[in-house]
């Protein structure tokens, strides 16, 4: 899409994101007041409250909105494509007929035929009202796809060259942590691990040694990820698809499921470790046993959290948290009724959190009695992965070539871990 598209896009989601936030918050509040008053909220303003979060979801990606624009067209330019299809099956006479006098006639007497036999009885049919109904009757014998034996062998069905695929959901987590590569087997980084603390001293006073500055090693191994797959030679031969091409992307794809699952909450035993596992990544209460909100349902468990977080990380921090999560935390509030999910779209910014970015992450875990569902902190800072082997695919031949199989073995190196914990903290469920 060209960047001129693309800029018009952007302007026509602020205005429906911006009118959608501003009803949102009106309906919440009648939600909300409604609770505090009766106990319970109005089955119908949930309801309404519900219609909107679909609509700022719509805008929750502007490159989602793009998309389903993109495939809109390519629906509508496919309809055409079977219009043609279908009107260039017509009979011969049929289309010889098409945009003519003729074309008319033969429609209206066919029309005027099916209600007069309906009503009237086919003996009482006109002669030019039989012919139609003969000849359209005629060609449905003549073209009838059942049974096979009449027409069914000459009217094959159409085999469409696309695989139907859910969405497969991935955590984006190397877009937000640092990646490096290596030719080793690890990686090391030196780490300071303690300071000295400067002292006060007297004009002439003794001066002793300030000690405790120390350092250490950060070492990260470069685990290993596979996927085995056998495919016959004859699937290989005879497949509509490239089915070597085919396999190459699926790996690539749950290669990518794998790690941004393991970067989240890897245990660091054969695999990358994740930030939710980190026993140093410290944690802030939201204030209620199960959920984000805190025993006012307001949003003061996250306002601590972001608050906790030193200025230098916060500075360059982001929220990470799944889907779920995120539909209720934007319906909060802070102590002044404020909301802390803002639209940033009318700015030509993000969408944000307490004006932080966010990013969606699926592996993340839901609310929940003592989970974590949300985290925040400068994850560039605070992880680090590595990368051995992006992908390597092994085509062998001779180990299944009694089965008349080939096997394809792929696998990555590749591994990571927290490398400075007090830039991330997270929030968990709990009073």
């Amino acid at each position: 899409m060209e960047p001129t598209e693309v800029n018009a896009a952007l302007d026509a989601a602020v205005g429906p994101v911006m009118t959608a936030f501003e009803e949102f918050k009106k309906t919440n509040d009648a939600r909300l007041a409604e609770i505090e008053k009766k106990g319970s909220a109005d089955v119908l303003v949930v309801e309404k409250l519900g219609k909107i979060e679909g609509t700022l979801s719509q805008y929750e990606g502007i490159n989602q909105r793009l998309t389903l624009a993109e495939q809109q067209t390519k629906a509508a330019k496919e309809a055409a494509e079977r219009v043609e299809v279908a009107l260039g099956r017509l009979p011969a006479d049929a289309r010889a007929r098409k945009g003519t006098e003729e074309a008319k006639s033969f429609a209206n007497a066919w029309a005027r035929a099916v209600v007069h036999a309906h009503t009237l009885g086919i003996v009482n049919l006109g002669e030019d009202e039989r012919k139609a109904l003969a000849d359209v009757a005629a060609e449905a014998k003549a073209l009838g796809i059942t049974p096979d034996t009449a027409a069914g062998f000459l009217a094959p069905t159409e085999y469409v060259r696309e695989i139907i695929k859910g969405v497969t959901e991935i955590s984006p987590a190397r877009s937000i942590v640092r990646v490096r590569s290596t030719a080793a087997k690890s990686i090391q980084i030196p780490k300071r691990t303690g300071q000295f603390a400067a002292q006060w001293v007297a004009d002439q006073g003794t001066r002793s040694e300030t000690t405790g500055l120390t350092y250490g090693l950060e070492e990260l191994p470069a685990h290993e990820m596979y996927a085995l797959i056998d495919i016959s030679n004859q699937m290989l031969e005879d497949s509509a698809f490239d089915m070597e091409a085919e396999i190459r992307g699926e790996a690539t794809e749950q290669f990518a499921v794998a790690e941004g699952a393991a970067v989240v909450s890897g245990s660091g035993v054969g695999k990358p470790e994740g930030w939710m596992t980190n026993a140093s990544v410290l944690s802030t209460v939201s204030g209620t046993a199960a959920t984000v909100a805190d025993a006012d349902g307001q949003a003061n468990g996250l306002i601590t959290l972001f608050h906790a977080l030193k200025t230098a990380y916060a500075r360059n921090a982001i929220w990470t948290l799944n889907r779920t999560t995120l539909g209720s935390v934007r319906k909060l509030k802070d102590g002044d009724k404020n909301y802390v999910w803002m639209p940033g779209l009318a700015q030509g910014i993000p969408n944000s959190i307490l004006g932080a970015p966010y990013v969606e992450m699926p592996d993340m875990p839901s609310e929940g009695a003592d989970l974590f569902p949300i985290a925040f902190g400068d994850f560039r800072r605070a992880y680090t992965m590595v990368d051995r082997i992006s992908m390597e695919m092994l085509r062998d031949p001779y180990t299944q070539a009694t089965s008349g199989n080939i096997r394809f073995i792929f696998r990555r190196r590749t591994g990571g871990q927290v490398v400075l914990p007090e830039a991330i903290r997270k929030l968990k469920c709990s009073t």
